[in-house]
């Protein structure tokens, strides 16, 4: 009995070690299994928040651009001049900081900051909807010429003097370029407060220059005293820095103000330069061909020397450009009121041309429908019809073939360059135009890649190349149907 005892015993804690270790074994797998798990999820997460960063930085690095950091850079540079200049003559020993330069580089600060913000912010302005048909007279003067101002991006007619800005996303009435230092169009209803920044830029730094330059003078006078005697090296670096700043500075807005003065005195603006160039190039290669130039399909474009139609005077084209006003005291008043938004869409002209004439003027190698196409008149538009149903039927097939047809020249057409499509012995129409590249360098750009005589393309003005090169192009036909119904 014992002996089954002990065996019994014997048995039991053999079960028992054996089912411990089972369970330690168990808990074992358990732990590795729950921490493999734990890890697998755990790298998945950091998996997961790695694309989601990627992801992120890829969308900032998409909707960052450079221009971006004009305006920071632009108020910095305003900052640094206006007042660690006044830290700097404050502690300036030789010659302190007097009352009146206190009072007047603050004022100038203050004009500074106003006009830069108003010509930042101010809304260059939006084609009106009551702008989007073109008026009676507009159609008038479109049959006479043989022109259609028609804006893809807009859907719209495009009026004397807007362009369509690639930044904007719309025509500008009046525009002049897209500024990147206000990144705003420089426009009918910003041009004013765009001047009067210059203005006051230039007056401002100009001044500030004055004061630097008295500095400066004083320190290289006394260049052979002691060193202890003079300004310490932090602060001789400080005025080294802040004169060639204000230097270049000062020296580059008032080339721009110069220019912008000239465009503002002969109502011109710089993409309507850049036009007037253009025309001028057309003008002696027709001369060459015999006053015709060859537009798309073949057909033969007359080109004539063609005044420019809305400089009417200096008094008159400053008094407009700077926002209507006759009071000489307004155009320098940073506080001065934005255009009536009302205007910036018809323009008095001088009349030197006949009452048919556009600007600009014609171009062969912006028209982008073939020979064949020309600008319907009224026996072209759609007919009457005897029943409202048998209208719509007769739209609804029209629509259906307009949209299944080939239309080769419904899109941009880039043509050749004009070197490339005629090559004549002794021939070049461009070369009494003066310096600057001809053309862009891309081989596969077409007539659109022309460049002035600053090296200048249309692009570069802040336009969308695309619909303003090649402008003149086909006039849907609701609204054909629309200018019809004008006409009843």
């Amino acid at each position: 009995m014992r002996r089954s005892d002990e065996y019994w015993m014997k048995t039991r804690l053999d079960f028992d070690s054996k089912l411990e270790v089972r369970h330690q074994t168990a808990r074992l797998v358990i732990r590795k299994s729950t921490t493999r798990s734990a890890s697998g999820h755990l790298h998945s997460c950091s998996a997961a928040s790695r694309l989601q960063l990627l992801a992120r930085l890829k969308m900032f690095s998409d909707d960052f651009s450079i221009s971006q950091l004009a305006l920071p850079a632009v108020s910095v540079l305003i900052s640094f001049l206006a007042y660690t200049s006044q830290y700097f003559f404050y502690h300036f020993e030789s010659a302190p900081l007097r009352k009146d330069e206190i009072w007047k580089i603050n004022i100038f600060a203050v004009c500074i900051w106003i006009c830069y913000y108003r010509a930042c912010y101010v809304n260059p302005g939006r084609l009106p909807e009551d702008r989007k048909l073109a008026t009676v007279d507009e159609q008038e003067n479109d049959r006479r010429t043989g022109r259609q101002r028609w804006c893809r991006r807009c859907q719209a007619y495009k009026p004397l003097r807007a362009h369509h800005c690639k930044t904007c996303q719309r025509c500008i009435p009046k525009m002049d370029h897209h500024c990147p230092w206000t990144s705003n169009c420089v426009s009918h209803f910003t041009f004013p407060h765009f001047m009067r920044f210059l203005f006051y830029a230039v007056v401002g730094m100009s001044y500030l220059e004055t004061r630097l330059f008295e500095r400066v003078s004083i320190v290289w006078n006394d260049r052979y005293l002691p060193s202890y005697l003079g300004p310490s090296i932090v602060q001789l670096a400080h005025l080294f820095i802040l004169f060639i700043v204000n230097s270049v500075t000062v020296f580059g807005l008032l080339i721009l103000l110069l220019r912008s003065i000239y465009s503002l005195a002969f109502n011109i603006t710089t993409i309507e330069s850049w036009e007037i160039e253009r025309h001028e190039t057309l003008v002696r290669r027709a001369r060459v061909l015999g006053g015709h130039l060859e537009g798309p399909g073949g057909v033969k474009v007359q080109i004539k020397k063609q005044e420019f139609p809305y400089d009417i005077g200096i008094w008159s084209n400053i008094r407009d450009g700077m926002g209507g006003s006759a009071n000489v005291l307004s155009w320098f008043w940073p506080l001065a009121a934005t255009p009536d938004r009302r205007s910036g869409w018809e323009f008095e002209t001088n009349g030197f041309e006949d009452p048919g004439t556009s600007w600009p003027p014609p171009d062969p190698d912006r028209i982008a429908w073939p020979a064949s196409q020309t600008l319907p008149n009224d026996s072209q538009l759609p007919e009457s019809y005897s029943s409202a149903r048998e209208t719509v039927h007769a739209f609804n097939r029209r629509k259906f073939d307009d949209i299944n047809r080939q239309r080769p020249f419904s899109e941009v057409q880039r043509r050749k360059r004009f070197h490339d499509r005629f090559q004549q012995d002794n021939y070049d129409s461009d070369e009494d135009r003066g310096p600057g590249p001809v053309y862009g360098d891309d081989p596969d750009e077409g007539e659109e890649s022309w460049r002035n005589a600053e090296g200048e393309r249309l692009g570069d003005f802040g336009v969308d190349e695309d619909v303003e090169f090649y402008d003149e192009d086909d006039v849907p036909l609701a609204v054909l149907m629309e200018r019809r119904n004008q006409h009843r």
